[in-house]
């Protein structure tokens, strides 16, 4: 495990089990063993050892990590086979709806073009008043994910709703109390909902001028609200929203967890928004004791960037644990007790170069996965299942059917880890070190993250960022291995270099230009050898391994 990323759970233990209510019924994983073929131990000696010490469990794993997000214009999805199986086979903890930014311009009891009478017929965006883009839950279009329809697709996937509710429209409505229409609708979706969902947030990044309500006509409104939004009047309002979508929670006999929007980390006072450099405080001491989590986003690189694979994959660490870690601090500064943080929107803004994807966000995708289990984040939810080409600056997991050549829903190389790290990733962390075989060969650019299954198997991802093939030596301490390991090796290919838009699973890859071998994905074996104490395994250069090894009974 990296310095940084012991320090941080080091600093996270303090305050308890940070996920807090997120592990509520948690339930340990037995691992699912898979098929094997047999491989024979690298060649040469090995350049790096990783330790795992199963004695020295450092905590539990949420199993709300591996969360995604849909959005309204992704489509019916219900009834499309192909993109539904994609969603059955990953089998995502979570999925977040309906947005994304126009969470606060959706109207989710609405039919088409019919918005409340207090919706007003423009909006402003980032300082421009012009069309409001409103969105409609009761749209069963073709190209539009209706609330029904959403619905469908939890009950089909098995994942659980983290459902966001429209706080922009207590802005920018036009009625004698917009706060009380707002929260009104919100809660009679928690009505309608009938205990089907327990995780909530209020709004979407209202803190930013992109979103509807930030900036408000004050001649149109009847509260005496002021133009621009803050994180004290966004508290107040959170206040409002938290009472009655309990109310109505309790009215249905529903248990729920509403979180908060907040920002990632401090952005100094010298921050382009100054709505945003003071908003955590400020939403901390209007309704600080109100909130059950945080919900904060964060796209990892510099904004719009033409960044390079070590800035990207350097990303992830540093700024998953500096959230974790201001979390806690503002938390502390408020005075209230430690809240669980919620990543409801994660990627990379890196652009110009098709690096959103490729096998490198694939690479960052799993180390992102690690530190959120290291900093014992309670939900996580990536940006986003379907979104647009843009010549390869596509947050989208599926391609939505206008990248060249590729088939429409083809998985991207993200798929790959994220879908691993929940067949071989168990729910206890434990220990692990990373050291060099020698002050030539030193072990900075491999990363370890291991962990346990209530089964009794040890799950393992190695990383390796760097450029150079290593072999590693796996040792245990505390723990027994049993008879085999299995082994997955996630490698990219030579094209559009270094951004491949392939992903190869021990070796077998996609059969158009781009993602994987999603069609022989559930069939492809593992790579497994017979063990008795350490062994080493090869490391390709730019790679991600799963490795899971058995336990001795």
């Amino acid at each position: 495990m990296p310095a940084t990323l012991a320090a941080g759970l080091a600093a996270g233990l303090q305050a308890g089990e940070p996920q807090g209510f997120f592990m509520d019924g948690f339930v340990p994983r037995r691992a699912p063993v898979p098929a094997h073929v047999s491989e024979k131990p690298p060649r040469g000696k090995p350049d790096v050892t990783v330790t795992i010490d199963a004695s020295d469990t450092l905590g539990r794993v949420s199993p709300w990590l591996r969360g995604d997000n849909a959005n309204t214009y992704m489509g019916r999805v219900i009834d499309d086979p192909v993109l539904l199986g994609h969603l059955k086979a990953l089998a995502p903890a979570v999925l977040r709806y309906p947005g994304g930014n126009l969470t606060n311009q959706f109207f989710w009891n609405a039919a088409p073009g019919a918005p409340p009478a207090d919706a007003p017929d423009s909006l402003i965006f980032n300082g421009v008043m012009g069309p409001p883009g409103y969105w409609f839950g009761r749209n069963d279009d073709s190209l539009t994910l209706s609330v029904d329809n959403y619905y469908r697709v939890l009950e089909a996937t098995g994942a659980a709703g983290l459902i966001c509710v429209n706080a922009g429209y207590a802005r920018y409505g036009t009625g004698p109390d917009p706060v009380a229409a707002a929260a009104g609708l919100a809660a009679d979706w928690v009505r309608a909902d009938r205990g089907r969902t327990r995780f909530w947030e209020v709004g979407n990044e209202n803190f930013g001028p992109w979103q509807a309500g930030f900036e408000i006509d004050t001649a149109a409104n009847r509260d005496g609200q002021p133009r621009f939004h803050s994180g004290a009047l966004y508290g107040r309002h959170f206040r409002v929203f938290a009472d009655s979508m309990r109310a109505a929670a309790r009215s249905v006999g529903a248990d729920i967890r509403i979180g908060a929007v907040m920002v990632e980390v401090d952005k100094g006072a010298g921050w382009y928004n100054p709505v945003e450099s003071d908003w955590n405080r400020q939403v901390l001491e209007a309704a600080g004791g109100d909130m059950d989590f945080f919900s904060i986003h964060s796209y990892f690189t510099p904004y719009n960037e033409n960044s390079g694979p070590e800035v990207i994959l350097a990303s992830a660490a540093a700024e998953t644990e500096r959230m974790a870690r201001h979390v806690e601090e503002v938390c502390a500064g408020a005075g209230i007790p430690l809240k669980p943080a919620g990543l409801t929107e994660w990627n990379i803004f890196a652009v110009g170069s098709g690096q959103q994807t490729s096998f490198v966000n694939a690479m960052h995708a799993a180390l992102v996965l690690g530190g959120l289990a290291v900093n014992r984040f309670g939900l996580a939810a990536r940006w986003d299942l379907v979104n647009r080409w843009e010549n390869g600056n596509d947050h989208g997991l599926f391609n939505y059917g206008d990248e060249p050549g590729a088939a429409r829903w083809n998985p991207r190389p993200a798929f790959f880890p994220i879908y691993y790290f929940g067949r071989c990733f168990g729910d206890r962390l434990i220990r692990s070190t990373v050291a060099g075989a020698d002050p030539d060969h030193p072990a900075g650019d491999v990363q370890a993250f291991a962990s346990l299954f209530g089964s009794g198997e040890a799950g393992l991802m190695l990383v390796n960022t760097g450029a150079t093939d290593r072999i590693v030596k796996i040792r245990t301490e505390g723990f027994r291995p049993g008879g085999r390991y299995y082994r997955f090796s996630l490698t990219g290919g030579d094209d559009h270099a270094p951004f491949s838009r392939k992903i190869f699973v021990n070796g077998r890859g996609p059969e158009g230009p781009s993602g994987g071998p999603i069609r022989e994905l559930e069939a492809i074996p593992a790579w497994s050898r017979k063990i008795n104490g350490p062994f080493t395994v090869p490391l390709k250069a730019r790679s991600v391994q799963f490795i899971l090894i058995e336990g001795r009974r």
